[in-house]
């Protein structure tokens, strides 16, 4: 979610600002490496890095920052026994390392051209070089969903690399596509669903048959497909990166989307409704069609009311999420290097480093 705010705002406003980006964690933190922060200069902010600890620290850096032109990378210790340097006991007990990139116009113009390329469904590289000390430049690569440049761009990244200072990136970032929740069925029920997912990082699509529920007024930001399933499916054209959640609350429809769903083999899907009504509309599935399916979906917290039941659902779909990322040694700081002096390395969600920049 931290990357796609940062890349909706470079879209919608794309006005100067400074991006905070957490390279390295020791003990505990609020975030993990690789959580992004974008700072304002109205003294505005999108994401976090802690729970309040730092952020008005880092926003008086920020306005330094965006007059010099310069990135810098700052040390926090925020362990117990240096608690005396902030005059009270903050509680985050960690040491956090933060890059400060100021982004002009012209990154975010790039950024904005990030965000196009990854709401059309491809990933894409970020990468940051040093041109001389504390400054950076940049190049966006597309990637392909497993992590290798598109054909045309392979060529180009190798000669970029070649000819800036030193043979290889400093640090990158890569931005992918959000995950897409689709679900059937625009009842009421559905309606905190979809605003929930929203609010998490899921892109929407809604499918119905009755163009009366399923519209732009009822779901402002999501996709919207009417039709017979066929039609449904062939709209939103669905595949196996995709969150399925069935709740048409009809048998038939019901059973008709399930098994259309079935075959692409989705990242998730779930059904909602009780579990005699499932238990009819499961009937004659094989073994390996059940393991696909989570019913009733949603997480055991003695839900009760359409909100507390959205809670309940969009909680087992970012778990899957999360899961999923796991699984696929998915990090925000996908490459590793040499940034301003200071070496960091991550491999899954723990970043060592060393550096010898800027600390307080």
């Amino acid at each position: 979610m931290d990357g796609y705010a940062v890349l909706s705002y470079a879209h919608r406003v794309g006005k100067p600002a400074v991006l905070a980006t957490l390279v390295h964690a020791q003990g505990h933190s609020y975030r993990k490496p690789g959580a992004t922060m974008l700072l304002l200069p109205d003294g505005g902010k999108i994401g976090c890095l802690s729970s309040g600890c730092l952020e008005a620290d880092l926003q008086l850096r920020s306005e330094q920052l965006l007059i010099s032109d310069e990135a810098e990378i700052v040390t926090y210790n925020l362990q117990p026994e240096e608690d005396a340097i902030w005059g009270e006991a903050i509680g985050c007990g960690g040491m956090l390392r933060i890059l400060l990139e100021p982004l002009g116009s012209d990154c975010m113009s790039m950024l904005a051209d990030a965000y196009r390329i990854v709401e059309s469904g491809r990933e894409v590289e970020w990468l940051r070089y040093s041109s001389a000390r504390r400054k950076l430049e940049y190049e966006l690569v597309p990637r392909l969903f497993d992590g290798i440049p598109l054909a045309q761009d392979r060529g180009q990244t190798k000669q970029t690399k070649q000819t800036k200072q030193g043979s290889e990136s400093l640090f990158s970032t890569v931005f992918r596509p959000r995950a897409r929740l689709f679900v059937f069925g625009a009842d009421e029920g559905t309606l905190p669903i979809a605003r929930l997912a929203g609010q998490v990082g899921f892109r929407i699509a809604i499918g119905d048959w009755r163009a009366s529920v399923a519209n732009s007024e009822r779901y402002p930001d999501a996709e919207i497909a009417v039709g017979s399933r066929e039609e449904i499916m062939d709209s939103l054209r669905l595949g196996s990166e995709d969150y399925v959640l069935i709740c048409g609350h009809q048998l038939r429809k019901d059973r008709e989307m399930l098994e259309c769903v079935l075959p692409i083999r989705p990242a998730f899907l779930g059904i909602m409704g009780s579990k005699s009504r499932i238990g009819h509309l499961l009937e004659g599935l094989t073994k390996s069609e059940f393991t696909l399916v989570s019913a009733p979906v949603g997480l055991d917290i003695g839900a009760e009311g359409p909100e507390e039941i959205a809670v309940s659902i969009v909680a087992q779909l970012i778990a899957t999420r999360k899961e999923r990322m796991k699984d696929r040694r998915v990090s925000t700081i996908a490459s590793r290097g040499n940034v301003l002096g200071c070496w960091s390395e991550q491999e899954d969600v723990h970043t060592e480093a060393t550096h010898g920049t800027c600390s307080r």
